[in-house]
């Protein structure tokens, strides 16, 4: 009974996550057009897109709960004896309490707090607060169901009372010290990940709990500040560039660029693994998700790989190092996360995006021509083999033109520009004729994909504003000048914070929170603000790769069943591969 309200509720909220993307699509290109063509626009149209993203991420987010989307640090968990693995679940789901009990009550102080109507949609304000209150209540209801459905009653309500008694006992204590607020947020979240609690959720709850160490962000100003950090309508461009990925999976286009992939290069030694990378570097130019293309390269080609003589681990590596390239070469999200924390341009950084990851895919070539050892799969393709199969994913690469021609040319907002190419995509899937259902799924799954993603995003809003209010940037900052001044000692010190930072942080939270605080230190050094961006998203995009985040191994594993720790060992030449390319691209941007 408890396991069918779940799928029910599960269902239904997938399909209202599902057409508010839709509508969210919909609303977009209408302005588009009513701008181009008709020289006129929908007043009020960013807002309202503001405000249904907010919805999307308040309704998608709680479904991503139990999924590798929660973005769980859960390889700790495995060294543990069943009892303190028990133990550790527990802690995991108070985090998650915590978190829905302060998006829910703290949303609805808001509400009683705030005034005032929205001037260009003539909406209350508290009305966008009240949305992310239903997120949290929903997210406390899939808890409870999710653990009612797995015989886990017990321990619900061990971390019921332990979770609901910490919150109701933060604002009563006080444990202030001359520790920062922003240090003690951040081992709260620490311990959060050990006990393999939901990032986002770690950080919530934590930002909550701080209040009791002498944070000076009350529940209300909390809540208020996550849901600001989710108000940019840059951001719309995330879930559309999520669709594009799942439309063209769907579609078969995806397969289309395989098969042009293999023409060009699976005839060579190590063939079926190159296919791999070209796939990567091709699709990339669609989908802008890492997380995306490891799921899809799992599924596609890790059988193929296995069935060549490739053992499972090294299969898994492969697809997972190279799907690093999705979040470098244009569109990516990580570039439209940065370019929203620190306002730099998205073209130029998309410019820069390019050249790193040409630099990247040429090193993990070499990398695999090296540690791979079998011959290539069938023979060399014919000159008008490889003419039809470019033909064939011609269609898809008109994606890359509709984003990288309509944001670096000024032509469209990289929130417009995802949304045309969506809007493509979705007509290469109608024309190959895909069914109802595959293309609702395919809304469902980036209406999800995205709302975990903006949660995260939301979720390390307060945690910024306890490092801003603690100076942790300036010290950040003292501590590299410390180091030397000159851009070669700078960019080598910014390199070293970013890669110890990316050992613990995902790398959403990581360019948001680590972001805005090394960009002055690099422009001070007198680095160029947009070569530095690019060199920050490579350096975090690596960690990918590494325990004990490293999530695009974590969705490999999930796909394939091949355990994470046989993936981290069996993914170090491509990840040294990947190292050597952000020297070689730290040395060209300081001799240039």
């Amino acid at each position: 009974m408890t396991k069918r309200l779940l799928a029910g509720l599960e269902r239904f909220l997938g399909g209202i996550a599902a057409l508010i993307l839709c509508v969210l699509l919909l609303l977009v290109l209408v302005n588009v057009t009513l701008r181009y063509v008709f020289h006129s626009g929908f007043i009020g149209a960013e807002e309202l897109g503001i405000w249904l993203h907010l919805a999307l991420i308040s309704i998608a987010a709680p479904l991503a709960l139990n999924g590798p989307l929660s973005m769980r640090f859960d390889l700790g968990l495995r060294f543990l004896p069943p009892p303190f693995r028990h133990g550790a679940l527990v802690l995991a789901d108070v985090f998650t309490i915590v978190a829905g009990l302060t998006l829910l009550l703290g949303g609805w102080q808001v509400i009683g707090l705030v005034g005032g109507t929205s001037p260009a949609l003539g909406l209350p304000e508290w009305f966008r607060f009240s949305v992310v209150a239903l997120g949290g209540g929903l997210l406390l209801a899939i808890l409870v169901l999710s653990r009612l459905s797995e015989g886990r009653l017990p321990s619900l309500l061990l971390s019921l009372l332990l979770g609901g008694g910490a919150y109701l006992a933060t604002p009563l204590v006080d444990f202030s010290s001359s520790w920062p607020p922003s240090a003690v947020l951040g081992l709260l979240a620490g311990a959060g990940l050990l006990v393999s609690a939901p990032l986002a959720h770690a950080f919530l709850a934590s930002a909550s709990l701080a209040g009791a160490f002498g944070s000076s962000l009350p529940e209300p100003a909390l809540v208020s500040t996550a849901v600001n950090g989710m108000s940019k309508f840059l951001l719309l461009a995330i879930p559309f560039f999520l669709l594009v990925g799942s439309l063209l999976t769907v579609s078969g286009a995806a397969t289309w660029l395989v098969g042009f992939a293999a023409a060009m290069v699976g005839h060579r030694r190590a063939g079926l693994a190159q296919t791999v990378l070209l796939t990567s570097v091709i699709f990339s130019g669609a989908s802008g998700s890492s997380v995306a293309n490891a799921a899809f390269g799992a599924s596609t080609f890790q059988p193929q790989l296995v069935k060549n003589s490739y053992t499972p681990a090294q299969a898994g590596a492969i697809i997972a190092a190279t799907s690093v390239l999705d979040n470098v070469i244009p569109p990516s999200i990580a570039f439209l996360l940065l370019a929203a924390a620190t306002n730099l341009s998205v073209g130029a950084l998309l410019t820069g995006g390019f050249l790193a990851g040409a630099l990247m895919a040429v090193c993990l070539a070499i990398a695999i021509h090296l540690s791979v050892r079998t011959k290539g799969e069938g023979r060399p393709a014919t000159a008008g083999e490889r003419l039809r199969a470019a033909a064939a994913a011609l269609p898809a690469f008109g994606l890359g033109v509709i984003v990288v021609v309509g944001i670096r040319f000024g032509v469209a907002t990289p929130t417009e520009a995802a949304a045309l190419a969506a809007f493509y995509a979705l007509g290469l899937a109608v024309w190959a004729r895909c069914g109802r259902q595959p293309l609702v799924d395919a809304f469902r799954q980036s209406a999800v994909e995205a709302g975990a993603i903006g949660l995260l995003i939301g979720s390390a809003g307060p945690f910024a504003f306890l490092l801003a209010v603690d100076d942790v940037g300036g010290q950040i900052a003292g501590l590299v000048h410390a180091l030397g001044s000159s851009p070669w000692l700078v960019l080598l010190s910014c390199n070293l914070v970013l890669l110890v930072v990316g050992l613990f942080l995902d790398i959403g939270a990581a360019i948001l929170l680590i972001g805005p605080i090394l960009l002055p230190v690099a422009v001070a050094a007198g680095i160029d603000p947009v070569h530095f961006g690019v060199v920050l998203v490579v350096n975090l995009m690596i960690h990918g790769l590494t325990p004990p985040l490293g999530m695009l191994i974590y969705v490999v594993s999930g796909v394939t069943r091949v355990p994470a720790a046989d993936l981290f060992r069996a993914v170090l030449p491509y990840l040294a591969a990947l190292l050597v390319a952000l020297f070689i691209l730290c040395v060209l941007i300081l001799i240039v």
